[in-house]
């Protein structure tokens, strides 16, 4: 019973939250998409971090740590936490581009800077294409641990559908201003909770040295540098860590909180403390999985992904594991709000608006996204109705498919040679390249033992320049 009342608190705080930042906003697709450009220092890191930090940290973070080990945590803090350098090189011009010119969407910029609408709809389409399957993985984590800490009493994909209509409410009224108010409060849950549910999990089991050093005794290799089975090379893991670096500040949702910043300010201070937080705090879902081969060993594919909501049930008091479940729920709902109302933006200005209706007001813009939010996810809840692969694998191919747009990224807003044309060149290129790695026309032999994204990435960019170089110049972005 406890679990039930703990969760039904949390959601209903989440929703009287968004509901309160609700009276703040006005009917402008500025104040519902951006929060009219005026997040300041904290909420802004709070923001990003809890954007940032989904079922993909919760449950793929310990589902890796279950299947390969400790090797998989400095790829992961370090290559995310060297993100921080995209808020240089990427978000503070991206910041004052947006307030001279009025840019809502990354596609409306990037097509903007390089005068080319057929450019705004490939950047589009490609956002939409690969942030879905991520945005999915919100709802899955959620029927995952919902089922697990109730045994069944909440099956699947119910828990997956309350998160979501709870989320979508609070989305659908208040957007971003809805989304950064409701951010801070499920930040600060989910850095407490994790940390707590690490140390009672580890007491449970004796204590954590003790925990590993059983561990150790039976699977050694989870506390190699390659890890479980030999998993990262050293082209392995050169690869997770460019992924990772060149993938997060392609997310449409993390991108357009450049566009939110009330001041530059705000994005210096979240560039020093975002790869601090990352570097604390991506050790802890690691350790759940690793000592989870103590108490359920033998788990294989998607199951391992259940690993942190199993360990609760399995160790924890019912209260400890509801307040932890809502430390994760908080990541999902963070995250998959974020994403929701980012896709809702760039199908009504840079879809809609170019295909359907150019004369769109204002007002109808907003109206439009709204409902959009409600569309998209119904969409996550269709493809969490069946999962396809483990969400390490889900979002590693996501992830991939977003990385193809860095190149265009950094081409137009660094590059006064880059043309338009060289960077709709690379990203088909790019995307058809990961297409073929994928379906197995192009042998996964030919990347050389790297993960697809270096050789896609390589290429990409080798065709962005040469194309750029043989086409027209433009004209230069102040």
């Amino acid at each position: 019973m406890i679990t039930y009342v703990i969760v039904l608190l949390y959601l209903g705080s989440m929703v009287a939250i968004g509901l309160a930042s609700h009276r703040a906003a006005r009917n402008t697709p500025d104040d519902y998409f951006l929060a009219g450009r005026s997040i300041g220092p904290v909420v802004l890191f709070f923001t990003l971090i809890a954007t940032n930090f989904s079922a993909f940290f919760f449950l793929g973070f310990a589902g890796v740590g279950y299947r390969v080990g400790y090797s998989y945590y400095p790829i992961m803090a370090f290559g995310t936490g060297l993100v921080a350098l995209a808020f240089y090189f990427i978000g503070f011009k991206a910041w004052r581009l947006g307030r001279m010119r009025g840019y809502i969407t990354p596609p409306e910029m990037i097509g903007d800077l390089l005068g080319s609408r057929v450019l705004q709809v490939v950047v589009s389409i490609v956002m939409v294409q690969f942030t879905i399957p991520y945005l999915a993985i919100q709802p899955i984590g959620a029927g995952y641990l919902l089922s697990q800490l109730t045994d069944g009493a909440i099956p699947y994909y119910m828990g997956a559908t309350i998160l979501t209509v709870c989320m979508v409410f609070y989305v659908f009224l208040g957007g971003m201003r809805s989304v950064a108010a409701t951010d801070v409060a499920q930040g600060i849950m989910m850095f407490v909770l994790m940390v707590l549910a690490v140390f009672a999990l580890g007491n449970a089991l004796g204590g954590l040295s003790d925990a590993n050093a059983r561990v150790m005794d039976i699977q050694p290799a989870l506390f190699s540098r390659e890890g479980l089975d030999g998993f990262f090379t050293k082209r392995n893991w050169f690869s997770y860590m460019l992924l990772w670096i060149l993938a997060v500040p392609m997310f449409p949702q993390v991108f357009m909180r450049f566009f939110t910043a009330r001041s530059k300010a705000s994005l210096q201070t979240a560039a020093i403390l975002y790869p601090i937080i990352t570097a604390v705090l991506f050790i802890f879902p690691i350790i759940i999985g690793v000592l989870g081969h103590l108490v359920h060993p033998g788990l294989v594919g998607t199951d391992a992904d259940q690993i942190l909501p199993m360990m609760l049930a399995s160790l924890a008091p019912e209260w400890l594991a509801a307040l932890v479940m809502v430390g994760a729920l908080a990541a999902f709902m963070s995250t998959m709000d974020s994403q929701l109302l980012a896709l809702s933006s760039i199908l009504t200005r840079d879809l809609y608006r170019t295909f359907v209706n150019p004369d769109v007001t204002i007002d109808q813009q907003v109206k439009i996204g709204r409902w959009l939010v409600v569309a998209l996810a119904v969409v996550g809840l269709l493809v969490a109705l069946n999962p396809p692969q483990t969400i390490f694998a889900i979002a590693t191919e996501a992830f991939t498919g977003l990385a193809v747009l860095f190149p265009t990224t950094i081409a137009a807003l660094h590059w006064k040679r880059a043309t338009a044309a060289g960077c709709i060149a690379s990203i088909v290129v790019g995307e058809l390249m990961l297409f073929g790695f994928h379906y197995g026309v192009i042998p996964a032999a030919w990347s050389g033992g790297f993960l697809p994204v270096t050789p896609i990435i390589a290429v990409t960019t080798a065709v962005l320049v040469v194309g750029s170089l043989f086409g027209q110049r433009r004209a230069t972005v102040t």
